[in-house]
């Protein structure tokens, strides 16, 4: 049965091997989004069914799309499973090897479940495991049905949870600081798929701009996407700019648009994008104007459409352009060829932007790039610097509720005594775009640029077949021309004031959030500086200052982090 699968990856050997070695009932394989998950899961299968250890394989899946993507897979290599088996069934017919299932399922008859795996030895592949911990119901239920299963191997590419609830079947380990962790027995992250070209490196754009709302009260307020100001303020400039009414969402989508046109122009003539939208309301905001922006009408997937999972397979196999679906394509969904993304939502808990994110990372062939485009805010900022951390579910330490629901808004404003004005309905009035950096292996490159300009093209037209060691190389050029730019045009306004000869103008006070800017470009322009000097990257160069003075990416960093960072460069 065997010969009929593709040749392993070398993460997929090592853990195979390491899985048939120990022969223990229960194994947590953990690999990034893009890494061949489902075909290490089905090679196990078919060696169980071939020596016997099982006669039978039951998929357990998130999604009723995604039931039908493992069918299609697992028939490909010779094991028929069956995506229509329901509750009500009881049992499927001999043209089966087993069923694909989603957790709902079993958290509605965990007994039916039980009695099947209970009937003859059966293997059950748990995918995205942490789903098993949403809910008490789904985690008994999953408990319930296959603890008495001869395997269980559980995959998951996003090890984290931001709640306490334990994963069934998932092993816990108490480290230094007294905290259960949980413990994969075999462990393949981004930065070793990205190292192996197993994945695409992602290019992050992060866009800023003033954003402008008025309150139920009639007070206006405003506010520079990104600013360090307080998390309920933070969330409604994010939502003010996620406005399809505004400026900031329709100028992104064409600067999105621009970079798809690039890729399927060059290297990637089958390119296609992918925007994330918080709603369906927004969903449908987004279609129209991509329409008009793009020339051609997008495909939109709710969530509550019968025909979602087919239009998502229709997508991926044809030659459309664009996308725009809500939640259901952020995890598990496999589309090859997208390689441009637009993350229009105000989810940004680690675990589904990891998710997201993971639709745009699946290589193909050596050196595509992937390029998503995202507001500059600090906790997606952050999550792009930290794409290649390693997390794990940790249980017993209390953690931050992420993501801009009203519940957390309510809670953010509590916690910092924000104005009760803000807890009411706003009014979004304006929202301009500014690219604001890229961040691109744990560095931030580039200068603030407006959009729709020369120096705004000259990121969007990079190359669609790029190694990371191009991308970076590329970048820090794009960079340096960014300043030397400005450095000629400071140059020439000087002169032509100093012919002027005008009074002294009073030297103006920087706001909190300007004065962040300017520490920033600072630091960046040293360590482009250093890494001429040097030749050493300039991720390992923000990565060194990190070490010596701590604090997290540069574009989360404090005034005080930078001017750290910036005192030990100019002491090298």
């Amino acid at each position: 049965m065997s010969a009929s699968f593709p040749s392993l990856r070398a993460w997929q050997r090592r853990a195979l091997v390491e899985y048939l070695r120990r022969k223990d009932t229960d194994f947590l394989a953990v690999a990034t989004p893009g890494a061949g998950k489902t075909t290490f899961a089905l090679r196990v299968a078919a060696e169980l069914l071939a020596d016997g250890t099982v006669t039978a394989v039951t998929v357990v899946t998130p999604t009723e799309h995604l039931k039908n993507q493992w069918a299609k897979a697992a028939a490909a290599v010779g094991i028929p499973l069956d995506p229509t088996f329901r509750n009500s069934d009881g049992y499927t017919t001999s043209d089966f090897r087993g069923v694909v299932i989603t957790y709902a399922q079993v958290g509605m008859a965990p007994m039916v479940h039980r009695r099947r795996t209970m009937a003859r030895p059966t293997l059950v592949i748990l995918d995205e495991i942490h789903h098993a911990g949403h809910s008490r119901t789904w985690g008994e239920g999953v408990r319930i049905a296959f603890e008495h299963a001869t395997r269980r191997l559980s995959l998951t590419g996003t090890p984290f949870r931001s709640d306490d609830n334990p994963i069934p079947f998932v092993t816990y380990e108490r480290g230094p600081d007294g905290l259960l962790r949980s413990k994969a027995d075999s462990f393949y992250g981004y930065g070793d798929a990205l190292a192996d070209g197993v994945v695409r490196p992602v290019i992050f754009l992060a866009y800023s701009g003033e954003t402008r709302w008025r309150t139920s009260a009639g007070e206006e307020l405003a506010v520079r996407l990104g600013e360090p100001v307080t998390q309920d303020v933070i969330a409604q400039a994010w939502r003010t700019a996620l406005d399809p009414s505004g400026e900031w969402i329709p100028q992104v989508l064409r600067a999105a648009d621009a970079r798809l046109r690039v890729l399927r122009s060059g290297d990637i003539p089958d390119a296609g994008g992918l925007v994330i939208a918080t709603d369906q309301k927004a969903a449908r905001a987004y279609a129209r104007l991509l329409t008009e922006i793009a020339g051609e009408k997008p495909v939109v997937v709710l969530s509550d459409d019968a025909g979602a999972s087919q239009k998502i397979a229709d997508f991926s196999a044809s030659n459309q352009r664009w996308l725009v679906a809500v939640r259901m394509v952020s995890e598990g969904v496999d589309i090859p060829r997208l390689a441009v993304g637009v993350y229009a939502t105000s989810a940004s808990t680690p675990l589904f932007f990891a998710q997201a994110i993971g639709r745009f990372v699946r290589a193909r062939r050596p050196g595509e790039t992937a390029t998503v485009f995202l507001p500059s805010v600090p906790q997606l900022l952050g999550l792009a610097s930290e794409m290649e951390a390693q997390r794990d579910h940790v249980l017993g330490v209390k953690k931050a509720r992420e993501g801009f629901d009203d519940d957390a808004v309510r809670r953010a404003q509590r916690a910092e005594h924000a104005s009760d004005e803000l807890t009411k309905g706003i009014e979004a009035l304006s929202a301009t775009a500014e690219l604001d950096q890229v961040i691109f292996d744990g560095a931030t490159f580039g200068l603030p640029v407006q959009a729709g300009t020369p120096e705004e093209q000259e990121y969007l037209g990079l190359p669609g077949l790029l190694t990371p060691e191009q991308v970076a190389m590329l970048l820090a050029r794009r960079q340096a021309e960014q300043a030397a730019r400005d450095r000629r045009r400071a140059a020439e306004a000087a002169k032509a004031a100093s012919a002027q000869t005008p009074a002294p103008p009073q030297q103006k006070t920087l706001s909190p959030g300007e004065r962040r800017l300017m520490l920033r470009r600072q630091l960046n322009a040293l360590v482009g500086a250093h890494h001429r000097r040097t030749g050493i990257p300039h991720g390992k160069i923000h990565a060194e200052l990190r070490r010596i003075c701590g604090g997290p990416a540069s574009a989360q960093a404090t005034i005080e982090q930078l001017e750290a960072r910036i005192a030990v460069l100019q002491s090298m």
